[in-house]
């Protein structure tokens, strides 16, 4: 049985936001060389078919995630609004979780019967 170790494999590093209020705008940007490279050393090297990134944060100290949103918006860097009014005061870590879809084009004859 084949095992696979899915990520993540790389983390980028972003500005930390020291204070929450109302709506933010959480945004991602995209490097296609770095992806590229990413691909590459997996052996993946179809056409990338969809790239998304969903959003997920948490309180401090605590095992689970809550998503926030996703986007596919790759010209406005994966842009997801977030309003943080109702969070209980302290502190939380944000992650993005970058996708790509990759697929591969191998073409063989297909013969279809009369009928």
């Amino acid at each position: 049985m084949l095992s696979f170790d899915w990520g993540p494999h790389y983390l980028v590093p972003s500005e930390a936001l020291t204070s929450y209020s109302g709506c933010v705008l959480l945004r991602e940007n995209y490097d296609e060389e770095l992806l590229r490279k990413h691909l590459g050393e997996r052996g993946l090297t179809g056409s990338v078919v969809r790239i998304s990134n969903s959003w997920f944060y948490r309180k401090n100290n605590l095992e689970r995630w809550t998503k926030i949103g996703e986007s596919d918006n790759i010209p406005g860097n994966f842009p997801v609004r977030w309003d943080t009014t109702k969070l209980e005061n302290g502190q939380y870590e944000i992650i993005g979780f970058m996708q790509a879809f990759v697929g591969s084009v191998e073409l063989d004859e297909v013969t279809l019967a009369n009928g």
